[in-house]
């Protein structure tokens, strides 16, 4: 029996941000209750992340946008009572990680809020080291938060919302920078927080494969931000699957490729949302390795007829291609303070690759990629860029080789619509007025923002804002694109769209380089994949190659993609 009171209780909530035309979401009606896992879903531009920010009274008292309807926590309306008092009953951990974080030691950010409730100093210190113990973070209480990789701030902003021991805890994307083991890790401390029954969570989530045995229910918002599904998650999932495709939302890899398994006469009743379920299934189905392998989009070894890109990088015409590498590291060494991050790295990269740089968190992937592109600028000597050195080369020439798209998209924007982020490059460069339009016009229609030109990059949803990054990159016609977890916040079609773009600008002589944690997308999309542990080279070479070597990724902490581990277990070797 549910208890009489919601955690939470939302009744016609719409939300226009400033400058918008419309609402997002709009006349959402929902409650929580103790003991639930929410699962909230929706395509990029629903309002997913503008929702959470209403939850405890973000909207509309620290930022601008008109709010209709109500939002009760805890039996307090939110827009009558302030964020600091709405903590107590609604803990947030945003998207971005670095948006609050505020002190300058691993411990001291855990204990602020905490410390700000006038707590004991017993209970303040007994919290934080529960939360951070929770998240692997105690043995580096000490440090700064900036020493910290993306996925370690991540742990440390969720550690943050565990110690305020609010009855409902609101997660944006929360594994969306971790490592396997980083998201295991997350997920069960959080099953540890909503076992007693007294709690619940709300999560916005991407990677859906770890989360499904972990949520109860699922919300569901259309394109226009309006609920159109809301029950318990197995149900939803199985009944609306259809639907959720066609919306362009995120599914588990065992729900999508038992779907794509479902168009060749397999049945693979019920729809499995786990690797264990689809497992299962495909042993009542015995479904070969071949047929498997043709409708999950995997590469068959002994096909001989076209390769994907993974595999066909590795016999292409080199008559089409410059001679050399386009971006060379020798004995390329990164300090930061004075810890030694990257240690003697040794790497080619060829003009026209995909390369995916992999790696635990901690590794040194953002470093290493930033080093590459010169946004960190690496000892002089050490890199090559298309002929130029990234330590000395100017901002002005070094962007006309390679654009950078950060993990954060808001530590790029620098103007005050998205027509001008975008224009702002080739202004730099005197391109005159009538090409500037041309260009930003055909970005904007290739990235979905046509409606979206004059509003001010902040006021973009995660999704819009990650699109608006990789056009502002691209604007400019660089010879290599570097990007750091490029499908971050993105929905599936929208990921599916970017994806596609990078194949395409590839096939165009684009030299591509990602930071990823996503080894499904190594595996689908990249030709070649460097693999870093401990600030390491532990093997680079083609994707086909090191794939087939599953101890490789072992040894440096990482686990093939949910898909292939499934495949795996269900008897299917040749799949390895």
């Amino acid at each position: 029996m549910r208890p009489s009171a919601p955690l939470l209780s939302v009744r016609e909530l719409s939300l226009t941000h400033a400058d918008a035309a419309h609402p997002s979401p709009r006349d959402v009606t929902f409650d929580i209750h103790p003991g639930e896992v929410v699962l909230l879903l929706g395509p990029s531009g629903s309002g997913k992340s503008t929702l959470t920010l209403a939850l405890n009274g973000l909207i509309p008292h620290a930022l601008p946008a008109t709010m209709v309807g109500t939002v009760t926590a805890g039996g307090i309306d939110t827009a009558a009572a302030q964020p600091a008092t709405l903590s107590t009953h609604v803990a947030m951990v945003f998207q971005d990680p670095d948006a609050q974080i505020v002190t300058g030691t691993v411990y001291d950010e855990v204990a602020f809020g905490p410390e700000n409730l006038l707590l004991p100093l017993d209970v303040v210190q007994g919290r934080v080291e529960a939360a951070l113990r929770r998240v692997g973070l105690w043995d580096r209480r000490d440090e700064n938060p900036d020493h910290l990789s993306g996925g370690g701030r991540q742990r440390l902003a969720i550690a943050c919302a565990l110690a305020m021991g609010s009855p409902l805890i609101v997660l944006d994307e929360p594994t969306a920078n971790l490592d396997p083991q980083g998201i295991d890790d997350v997920y069960a401390a959080l099953a540890d927080v909503v076992a007693a029954g007294d709690r619940a969570i709300l999560l916005v989530e991407h990677n859906l494969d770890a989360a499904m045995d972990f949520v109860t229910r699922t919300l569901v918002l259309d394109r226009d931000g309006t609920v159109v599904f809301d029950g318990p998650a197995a149900e939803i999932m199985r009944g609306h699957a259809a639907e959720l495709v066609a919306m362009g939302v995120w599914l588990p890899a065992a729900t999508l490729a038992a779907l794509r398994l479902r168009e060749h006469g397999h049945s693979l009743e019920p729809l499995p949302l786990t690797p264990e379920q689809l497992a299962e299934g495909l042993e009542r189905e015995d479904v070969s390795p071949r047929s498997a392998r043709s409708t999950t989009g995997e590469h068959d070894p002994s096909s001989s007829g076209p390769q994907p890109p993974s595999s066909s990088a590795e016999h292409s015409d080199e008559t089409k291609r410059p001679a050399g590498p386009i971006i060379r590291a020798r004995g390329l060494t990164v300090r930061r303070r004075r810890t030694e991050i990257l240690h003697g790295i040794d790497l080619d990269l060829e003009p026209g690759s995909l390369t995916a740089i992999v790696g635990t968190n901690g590794a040194g992937k953002t470093t290493l990629i930033q080093a590459l592109a010169g946004v960190v600028p690496p000892p002089r000597g050490q890199v090559l860029v298309d002929g130029i050195d990234p330590g000395i080369a100017s901002p002005r020439d070094l962007a006309a080789r390679i654009g950078f798209v950060f993990q954060n998209p808001e530590h790029q924007f620098i103007a005050h619509t998205v027509f001008d982020e975008l224009a702002h490059g080739l202004r730099l460069r005197h391109v005159p007025d009538a090409e500037i339009n041309a260009r930003v016009e055909e970005m904007l229609a290739r990235f979905g923002l046509e409606h979206k030109a004059d509003v001010h990059p902040f006021l973009l949803s995660g999704g819009e804002k990650r699109r608006l990054s990789v056009g502002t990159a691209l604007i400019t016609r660089p010879r290599v694109l570097a990007l750091d977890e490029p499908t971050f916040g993105q929905d599936r079609a929208r990921a599916a769209e970017l994806l596609d773009l990078l194949q395409n600008l590839r096939a165009e002589g684009t030299t591509i380089v990602i930071v990823t944690h996503d080894l499904q997308l190594v595996a689908e999309h990249s030709t070649h994949v460097v693999l870093l542990a401990d600030g390491r080279v532990r093997a680079a070479g083609p994707t086909a190659s090191l794939f087939r070597d599953q101890q490789l990724f072992a040894d440096a902490g990482l686990r093939m993609p949910a898909l292939q581990r499934v495949l795996a277990s269900a008897g299917l070797e040749a799949m390895r």
